[in-house]
């Protein structure tokens, strides 16, 4: 059994309560594409779109702000061919307060609520897992 037969097929979700290997291996074997973004460096939320776009391969036109983000998220397609096709996303490392006030971080966590939603109709899968780093 797999750790996402037990977690709903559209959900934003705190990585702390889920082993990050584990995921990573399930979403290989549910044939699910993997995006992953490490926080660790980035400070604000300008640092968290730029790293987003480059951790996703989002094209040269995004705009750098969360309707661009959605509207870019949502134009990804899973891996092709997958029997259950779908999305695992891993934001590790969130920057908190002060670079990141929890008004900015609930706004972009909704986004991928939004996009979630979004591929709910489609039938495809999107699960995201997300961390906030301590306060330094």
């Amino acid at each position: 059994m797999s750790a996402f037969s037990n977690i709903p097929p559209q959900a934003v979700l705190p990585l702390g309560v889920y082993d990050l290997e584990e995921l990573q291996r399930n979403a290989a074997l549910a044939d699910q594409r993997l995006l992953r973004a490490d926080f660790d460096d980035v400070h604000d939320k300008t640092g968290v779109l730029a790293r987003l776009a480059g951790a996703f391969g989002l094209p040269a036109h995004f705009g750098g702000n969360l309707d661009a983000l959605y509207d870019c998220i949502t134009d990804l397609k899973p891996t092709d061919p997958a029997e259950h096709p779908g999305f695992a996303v891993i934001l590790q490392n969130l920057p908190g307060e002060p670079g990141l006030p929890v008004a900015e971080r609930d706004a972009l966590l909704d986004v991928f609520r939004d996009a979630a939603d979004f591929f709910f109709d489609q039938q495809i899968a999107f699960r995201v897992f997300y961390s906030v780093r301590p306060r330094a």
